[in-house]
Formats: structure tokens, C-alpha cells, sequence
């Protein structure tokens, strides 16, 4: 039986598709490797993401410090935007970029849904669709 994240990760897969990305799972994310990857990596050619993802039940999720490090490093090398991707239940889909991620006094990060609902972005946003196009 999968694991519920990784149905998650599909979705977010699928609807990255959907908005004319090239989207996969890091088949080794989850600190299966020593390298910095994140669950989701995407790409149209302009936009290219890099998305750490988190589900849960509750109403708050906690993240330990490494695993945003390792996404703004790998986002860094790769020359993508950086995202924490969060879905409480019977909501739709968060990102929220690092510096927007509030920390904890023990130096980890702490996101609530109320945060998410004021402060984060959605999908469209950050596939590009509702930014001003720059020449």
C-alpha cells in the first residue's frame, strides 16, 4: 500500500502537467540519498520549480530545518524557484517560498493553515500564470 504522501506528490504531479510543465517525483528524495532533492521537480522551459511536499490531517505541520535547507541548496544549483507545497486536508494545494516560512524558537519551521489561507501562493501563481510577463 503507498504511502498517503506519495499519492499527494502524484497529484501535484499531474496537475503541474495539466499547466503545461514537465513535472516528476524525485524517485530519491526523503533522505534516500546524501544529495539535496526535493519531492517535485518542474519545468516549462521558463519556470522551472523545485517543490519540498507536506501533507496532514491537522490544521499545522512542523518541518525540520534540513530538509528547507536542502531545497533552497538544491534550487540554488538547479536554477529553480524554490516551494514548500502544502495540502491539509480538503484543501486545495499551498506554496509557500522559504523566506516566507515562519521558524520555530529550536530553529525549525512552522506552517498553520490560517498562514496558508493569507500568505501563500497557489498553483496558478507559481506556474507563472498571474505574473506580469517581462520582455
Amino acid at each position: 500500500m503507498a504511502k498517503k504522501g506519495s499519492a499527494e506528490e502524484r497529484d501535484l504531479v499531474h496537475k503541474l502537467w495539466d499547466r503545461g510543465f514537465a513535472a516528476m517525483r524525485a524517485p530519491a528524495s526523503g533522505g534516500a540519498t546524501k544529495k539535496p532533492l526535493p519531492d517535485v521537480i518542474a519545468g516549462n522551459g521558463k519556470t522551472y520549480l523545485a517543490i519540498e511536499v507536506k501533507t496532514t490531517t491537522k490544521d499545522k505541520i512542523y518541518i525540520d530545518y534540513p530538509q528547507i535547507d536542502a531545497l533552497i541548496e538544491f534550487s540554488e544549483t538547479f536554477g529553480a524557484d524554490p516551494y514548500l507545497g502544502v495540502k491539509f486536508k480538503y484543501t486545495k494545494w499551498f506554496f509557500l517560498s522559504p523566506d516566507l516560512i515562519e521558524k520555530t524558537r529550536n530553529g525549525n519551521y512552522k506552517v498553520e493553515k490560517n498562514y496558508c489561507l493569507e500568505k501563500a501562493y497557489e498553483i496558478d501563481e507559481i506556474c507563472g500564470f498571474d505574473k506580469q510577463v517581462k520582455f
